[in-house]
């Protein structure tokens, strides 16, 4: 019995994250399917783990952080490959300006070296703290503060805009 309500404890948070994180993923990654590759990869280590995690508490703080951590490796042991692709594949309606501008940031974001992407998106996308960072990353937060003013100054030269209007804050 217990474990019937394990699985479907589960299965109720994949189903609704499952989204979000694929979202998280192709902003680290850059490929749709490497993006669901991440997404399938953390949710499978999350589920090794769910009993004692849910105990625990923020499974979603955990969940992007085996996310992150997975694109961390993976990029390391580089048996994959980064392709740009002209247009988002999928997604909700957005209007032209909009989405322009969103093409235009995942292009510069992909210029950015692995680590400095995946804390810009999880400081800025995700909305986490320097602290939080710090632990998905399994660095220091002064690493986290330098790696992303760094990653802002980068993208700011990418895309020659003023500061004030890369740092989302």
């Amino acid at each position: 019995m217990r474990e019937a309500v394990r699985e479907r404890e589960f299965r109720e948070f994949a189903e609704a994250r499952q989204a979000g994180l694929r979202r998280s993923a192709y902003l680290l990654c850059g490929d749709w399917h490497q993006a669901q590759d991440l997404t399938q990869t953390t949710l499978m280590k999350l589920y090794a783990a769910w009993g004692r995690i849910r105990r625990d508490g923020n499974v979603d703080a955990y969940a992007r952080t085996i996310l992150t951590r997975v694109f961390i490796d993976q990029y390391r042991r580089r048996t994959w490959r980064e392709e740009l692709v002209e247009a988002v594949p999928e997604g909700h309606p957005v209007a032209p300006a909009t989405l322009e501008l969103r093409l235009v940031m995942r292009s510069a974001l992909m210029e950015l070296p692995p680590r400095y992407r995946a804390v810009l998106v999880l400081r800025f996308w995700e909305d986490w703290s320097v602290e939080q960072t710090a632990e998905a990353l399994r660095v220091s937060p002064g690493t986290v503060k330098s790696q992303s003013a760094r990653g802002l100054r980068r993208l700011r030269e990418l895309l020659g805009t003023p500061a004030h209007e890369v740092n989302g804050r």
